[in-house]
């Protein structure tokens, strides 16, 4: 197994992998759904991979077979993060006949890795009761806010 970066030679395998990832996720998507994301994935790929997006993947000889995204966004500085960069941790994905293997642990040290190196405030996710324990084991600690998680939806029912 080999452990790298990804590069923009690997979109196409990217883009597979994050469908199948949110296939998993959200269950059933619609066929038109799924295609439109796909179709959206290649130029989204080849303007932020490795300037904002960093894909950590595990090849078997030519295919890869696991990958975690690190996305880094940069904000006024303040003080939980003074340096201003964060980062959050996407899309960690095995694909199933590679599982129970150490794959995403690796994954998630060469983020973190990169993440100090980035001298990142802090790294961020959403923990599926399935990777949880891993990210536990890793250093990760639940997040405690005094704040709600809230977002807003554009689209037409909000229009006013």
């Amino acid at each position: 197994m080999i452990f790298e970066k990804a590069d923009t030679e690997d979109i196409k395998a990217l883009v597979e992998l994050r469908t199948a990832y949110l296939s998993e996720d959200y269950g059933e998507i619609p066929q038109e759904k799924l295609t439109l994301i796909a179709d959206n994935l290649p130029d989204y790929y080849r303007r932020h991979l490795n300037n904002d997006l960093f894909v950590f993947v595990c090849r078997d000889e030519d295919t890869i077979v696991g990958c975690c995204f690190l996305y880094i966004s940069e904000k006024p500085s303040n003080p939980s993060f003074i340096n201003g960069k964060t980062g959050t941790v996407l899309n960690v994905y095995t694909k199933p006949e590679f599982r129970k293997k150490g794959i995403a642990g690796e994954l998630i040290k060469m983020l973190l890795s990169e993440s100090r190196n980035r001298r990142l405030d802090y790294v961020e996710l959403k923990a599926t009761e399935s990777g949880y324990s891993l990210y536990r084991s890793l250093g990760f600690e639940d997040a405690v806010s005094k704040y709600h998680s809230m977002k807003y939806i554009i689209d037409d029912r909000n229009i006013s």
